[in-house]
């Protein structure tokens, strides 16, 4: 099963929205499972007649017999999730980059996202988009949906915060740097970003060594390259955020996809 994923076009979105995929019924008649792992991105799925049933670390998806529009919002995702789909349905998923959501609804914090999405036209769009048959015209009213929806903010204390989270100073270094407590480098992180910061910095390091991959082999050079202390701290993180180790994930994941999952 393979999922196209689009980059953006317009310049504006492309600085917050990682991208977007669509699923269509018709596509693949097959069930199909998959392990997908723990990213910084907040993920905003809508999802046309179908029941899911859902617990920690698994989802399955199937077919609904009543009409629906089920929309699911995903802030913090710091373990891998098994999905399953007994029929394919049809489906569209965003990725925003960190902080990039704040531009498209008015939240204070992550905590308010939800109810702020639950509260907007986002479901009454996505209803119609999902129900236009044409690929290419779907990706033009989604991206006219989203630079409609745009408000650009004043965030620069966050921003500067996730940019310093994703550097090699120490939380410490960053509270100083800033001058703030280290407490208040946490609570901008888990107000912002949905994790503590040092949870948003391991998932960092992790998807940085997913891109590291397609240019150097080695796990050394990996675990060093990526700010890890040595190639023992990299492979315990590794295997807590997938489960296995990076010889078999790398053996098994292709990490040339945008959205990188493990077939299983």
């Amino acid at each position: 099963m393979k999922v196209n994923f689009y980059q953006p076009i317009d310049p504006i979105l492309k600085k917050y929205i990682e991208g977007y995929y669509f699923m269509s019924k018709d596509e693949c008649h097959q069930p199909f499972k998959y392990l997908t792992f723990p990213d910084n991105y907040f993920i905003l799925s809508a999802c046309q007649n179908v029941s899911i049933v859902q617990e920690k670390g698994w989802l399955e998806i199937h077919e609904s017999s009543t009409e629906n529009l089920i929309i699911d919002f995903v802030s913090q995702c710091s373990v891998p999730m098994e999905i399953l789909y007994q029929q394919t349905i049809n489906e569209v998923t965003v990725y925003f980059k960190p902080l990039g959501i704040y531009h498209f609804f008015e939240a204070d914090s992550s905590a308010d996202l939800k109810t702020k999405i639950q509260d907007s036209d986002f479901k009454e769009i996505m209803d119609r988009i999902l129900k236009e048959p044409d690929r290419k015209t779907q990706i033009q009213m989604l991206e006219e949906y989203w630079i409609l929806k745009f408000k650009l903010k004043d965030m620069t204390l966050a921003y500067t915060i996730a940019s310093d989270i994703d550097s090699e100073f120490t939380i410490e270094e960053i509270a100083a740097k800033n001058n703030i407590t280290r407490q208040y480098v946490n609570k901008i992180s888990k107000k912002y970003l949905g994790k503590p910061a040092s949870e948003y910095r391991k998932i960092q390091r992790f998807r940085k060594v997913l891109i590291s991959n397609k240019k150097v082999k080695n796990l050394t050079e990996l675990s060093y390259e990526n700010l890890f202390y040595d190639q023992s701290h990299f492979i315990k993180d590794f295997k807590e955020l997938t489960k296995i180790s990076p010889k078999k994930f790398f053996e098994n994941v292709d990490t040339e996809q945008n959205n990188i999952w493990l077939f299983i």
